[in-house]
């Protein structure tokens, strides 16, 4: 059935209004800041039989794009049980997730009677047990130690909520009373779904929409295979570094070989480090995702849906850190190690065609999470805090400054509204100078930020990364700076032994942590750049004039 073009892209918007309506109502439902306020969450639509993305919401984490797709493939696969009015709920890492904090629901949307596709969704928790708060234990050796790890299970039956389900979550987790109002926010996200979702087929009729799902699955395939048929065949490699695992002080190696052949790519990335001991292992769900959502960054105009990633040909690296199996801990699978596979995918594109890259992001979430007592609010809580980092510098300009992590539309917080959840003061946040990589393009810009307790006691723990080496230049330019964490306590300052990774500090009022988050990588030769550029810089405090003179020689010669 031949679809008229108007037809098609008012189906297209309003399948993706849809999904996007979803992540509104996850935002403003939710009752961690984390959902709420830094948009870690995605909506989207699924495939009945395939399990395939149909639509993603345009406020939902790219992350999750291929994450919740391999999450619904697993619920077709393992429940076939499901009726009208069931939600599943599942966080286990194996089954096409992410870490255990990532907490998915699948429901099965019905229409006149027959199952006509799935609504998914995914929420940060920032908590679901383990053995430091937040999740985030970078002492952990096998997934007990991470947390609460849920199989596909309904949470629903027949629309009614399962109460023994929800009382062994909350039995195992810290600050029940918040995760009651994160479960009841993606449950009322699906619910929102199903209306809309009935709305529209009312409208157009079931037929009309599948054709039209299938016509947009094609074009987008089609759209991507023409960019992959503008880059020049040829095998390229690059390779990208952990700084470590959290246990064994050795940095992890995400070796990747990218051959271009025709309008497809093939990623072959069998020579990374083998399973490391600690949570820095990723899962094949999250590996996936990361190369295409780093393949969307290359070419963003690509709509999103199974179509845009069918001529991603990847070879799964069994054997490798990157295909994480049971028990293996994999808190840092989603935040850091994808962001290190999509580093080694730029990498290589920058090969393929530097003409039309960007040198590398920050590329860390900077997860840092503290949990302890407030004894002037008399409860205990967990705050989950990401920040950002500058992007590469690319062809046309400068990179981003304090851009979000790149797996990721996500923001940071405000301060004032963790100020007034927890009892911390930010007695810094402000722009890192001289963070940026140098080149004809500079790197952005990161952050630096500094957290002080005010009263009772807590337990912080860091996952971040790029502690070791700066996210590198292309075309010649120099790295950005590297991640940067110091912690006081009692009045004596330590940097943790894995850099950028640490778990077990208590903290008493008046202790305070530091970190200062990398700069982009500089694209092109820092000689060639506009030295009106440089002095602009200057004399906005970006750097300093020694600085200056030590990376653009030319344009301070005069001075």
């Amino acid at each position: 059935m031949a679809i008229d073009p108007v037809t098609l892209a008012v189906i297209q918007n309003g399948l993706r209004q849809i999904a996007s309506e979803m992540d509104l109502v996850h935002e403003k439902t939710s009752f961690s800041p984390v959902i709420s306020e830094a948009f870690d969450r995605s909506n989207g639509i699924y495939h009945r039989e395939t399990g395939e993305v149909i639509a993603q919401g345009e406020m939902g984490l790219p992350i999750f794009v291929g994450v919740m797709q391999f999450t619904t493939q697993a619920v077709i696969e393992r429940r076939h049980d499901l009726e009208p009015g069931d939600i599943i709920i599942v966080n286990d890492p194996y089954l096409g997730g992410t870490h255990l904090m990532d907490v998915k629901m699948v429901k099965p949307f019905y229409y006149r009677g027959k199952l006509w596709c799935y609504l998914s969704n995914t929420g940060h928790w920032p908590d679901t047990g383990g053995m430091v708060p937040g999740g985030f234990a970078t002492k952990a050796t096998e997934i007990q130690q991470e947390g609460l790890r849920i199989p596909p299970v309904k949470l629903y039956r027949r629309g009614e909520i399962v109460q023994d389900i929800v009382d062994m979550i909350l039995t195992n987790i810290r600050v029940p009373e918040e995760r009651i109002g994160d479960i009841k926010a993606q449950v009322g996200a699906l619910t929102v779904g199903e209306r809309r979702l009935t709305e529209l087929l009312d409208r157009y009729g079931a037929d009309t929409v599948e054709d039209a799902i299938g016509e947009l699955k094609a074009r987008s395939e089609q759209q991507m295979r023409a960019y992959i048929a503008g880059v020049p065949d040829g095998t390229y490699t690059f390779s990208s570094f952990i700084d470590s695992d959290g246990i064994v002080n050795e940095p992890l190696e995400i070796a990747l070989d990218m051959t271009v052949s025709g309008d497809e790519i093939h990623f072959d990335l069998s020579r990374s480090s083998p399973p490391c001991k600690g949570p820095l292992n990723g899962v094949w769900g999250a590996t996936q995702s990361a190369v295409y959502v780093a393949i969307k960054h290359i070419f963003p105009d690509v709509p999103i849906n199974s179509g845009c990633f069918a001529p991603l040909k990847i070879a799964k690296p069994t054997g490798t850190f990157l295909v994480a199996e049971y028990p293996r801990p994999v808190a840092g699978c989603a935040s850091e190690v994808a962001q290190r596979v999509m580093e080694a995918v730029f990498g290589a594109m920058g090969e393929a065609i530097p003409e039309r890259m960007f040198a590398a992001p920050a590329g860390t979430s900077g997860n840092f999470s503290l949990g302890g007592y407030d004894p002037g609010e008399d409860r205990s809580y967990i705050m989950y805090f990401f920040s950002g980092g500058g992007y590469g510098g690319w062809w046309e300009t400068d990179g981003l400054t304090n851009g979000c992590s790149t797996v990721g539309i996500s923001k940071t917080q405000p301060v004032e509204i963790l100020e007034q959840h927890y009892p911390l003061v930010f007695e810094e946040y402000a722009l890192r100078e001289g963070s940026s990589g140098a080149g004809r393009h500079r790197g952005g810009y990161g952050i630096s930020y500094r957290i002080r307790l005010l009263r009772g006691t807590a337990m912080a723990s860091f996952l971040m990364d790029h502690g070791r080496e700066g996210p590198p230049g292309l075309m010649g330019g120099v790295a950005g700076a590297t991640n940067e964490l110091i912690v006081s306590q009692n009045g004596t300052t330590s940097i943790p032994e894995h850099i950028s990774k640490g778990e077990g500090y208590e903290l008493r009022p008046g202790d305070w942590v530091q970190v200062r988050t990398p700069g982009g990588g500089g694209y092109g030769e820092a000689m060639e750049r506009d030295p009106l550029l440089v002095r602009r810089d200057i004399e906005r405090g970006y750097i300093t004039a020694s600085e200056a003179r030590h990376w653009y020689p030319p344009a301070t010669a005069a001075e």
